[in-house]
């Protein structure tokens, strides 16, 4: 009887931790699934996503692009968001992913059953979107797993009628982290000049496992040569995958203030890429110290 309960009293903390665990990981979804009307950030790109995972909408009369479609859960809201724009959801042809972890890839499946739409992804992050676990890390959340149905290539152009989106291989967050750059006009926005678009793949370590990774050894490299590639970039308009990761909340605002051009920054992303490239350097040292 004592070993019993003396093995009972050691896989207690290890229970707990684990139900602690599986709540945090529901209340963030559940705060990050929060509601969000959609709208137009300009021209013909909308946001179709949550509170703080974002999911753009991309139109054209032949057919419509959908860049993520973030959880499971947050299928209905996409769908009701792309209804509510008076676009049918049914007219998406093409759904691209910008890397495989749950927030951002565990709609996909459902998206793609319920819009009847391909899925678009590159090779680095096959293997983790059709399995649903992650194979750079192993501290990742599993997510509903999702078939790719064309491998995209660095610099490959996606297109459906007049509408053409560049994908761009930026590996570091995950081996096949993909960036997206379009082209769209506005009459409302500097009388309708061209507006060059980025959606950039994160930049972020989020935890990664940069020294010692035997699941992904060029992450490095790879963060470094994405940064780098990522400068050579010029949008007006700068756009990311979290919502806070882009002040949302406070461009949207201003856009219903009476600012039509309230997304429009053409400094934002040089800013906010020299952030990031600074915050990868200061987290590798520490990670390189911590090791020793």
């Amino acid at each position: 009887m004592k070993v019993v309960i003396a093995l009972t009293l050691a896989l207690l903390p290890v229970a707990l931790s684990a139900q602690d665990s599986a709540a945090n990981h529901a209340r963030q979804r559940a705060a990050w699934n929060q509601r969000q009307a959609p709208f137009r950030i300009a021209g013909n790109l909308y946001y179709v996503g949550t509170s703080e995972l974002a999911a753009y909408l991309v139109t054209d009369p032949a057919g419509h692009v959908l860049i993520d479609a973030p959880l499971s859960e947050s299928v209905p809201q996409v769908a009701a968001n792309i209804r509510s724009l008076g676009f049918r959801v049914r007219d998406v042809q093409r759904l691209l992913n910008n890397h495989a972890h749950w927030d951002h890839a565990d709609g996909l499946a459902a998206f793609k059953q319920l819009s009847g739409a391909t899925l678009w992804a590159s090779a680095g992050d096959r293997a983790t979107l059709e399995s649903g676990e992650a194979t750079d890390r192993d501290d990742m959340t599993p997510f509903a797993p999702v078939k790719v149905d064309n491998v995209l290539r660095d610099g490959e152009v996606i297109a459906v009628g007049a509408t053409r989106i560049t994908a761009h291989l930026t590996p570091g967050h995950t081996p096949g982290c993909t960036s997206f750059t379009l082209v769209t006009r506005d009459t409302a926005i500097e009388k309708g000049r061209p507006l060059n678009v980025l959606l950039a793949c994160s930049l972020t370590v989020a935890g990664q496992k940069l020294v010692g990774n035997d699941r992904y050894l060029g992450a490095v490299s790879d963060f470094r040569q994405s940064i780098d590639r990522l400068a050579t970039i010029k949008p007006d308009i700068f756009l990311n995958f979290h919502a806070s990761g882009f002040d949302l909340a406070e461009k949207r605002k201003r856009q219903l203030d009476g600012d039509a051009a309230a997304f429009v920054d053409p400094v934002e992303w040089s800013r906010r890429r020299i952030a990031a490239n600074e915050a990868f350097e200061a987290e590798l040292v520490r990670q390189k110290r911590s090791t020793r």
